[in-house]
């Protein structure tokens, strides 16, 4: 079943809206949760595009540990749990994308026709 291979991206993105959520980036929240649903156009150029965005939302989330840690040094607290777990979140979003190379996805989304005018 394809939506089990897709739980993967579908996670990262919820988790990217909740991480906007917390900032109070409403617009950015939405766009989380809407950009799965792209998922439903069958084309490739969709699956490249979802992981460049996941690629881009893994450096938002080293962006934000980066941010957070600097506020917790400036406060004199502990970063490194912070860090750890902010570095897989990281990780595993950029690495969700992976998930779209998967023979019985490619199969379901078309090629793109790139016909010269």
């Amino acid at each position: 079943m394809i939506i089990i291979r897709l739980i993967p991206v579908l996670l990262s993105f919820l988790l990217l809206a909740a991480h906007f959520s917390r900032a109070d980036q409403t617009i950015l929240v939405i766009i989380s949760l809407i950009f799965p649903f792209l998922l439903l156009i069958k084309r490739r150029i969709i699956l490249r595009l979802i992981q460049v965005v996941l690629i881009i939302s893994g450096a938002e989330w080293i962006r934000a540990m980066l941010s957070y840690i600097a506020a917790r040094k400036a406060l004199d607290e502990d970063w490194t749990r912070l860090a750890i777990i902010l570095s897989v979140v990281a990780l595993y979003t950029a690495a969700s994308g992976l998930f779209l190379q998967n023979r019985n996805i490619l199969n379901i989304y078309k090629p793109d026709d790139l016909k010269k005018v």
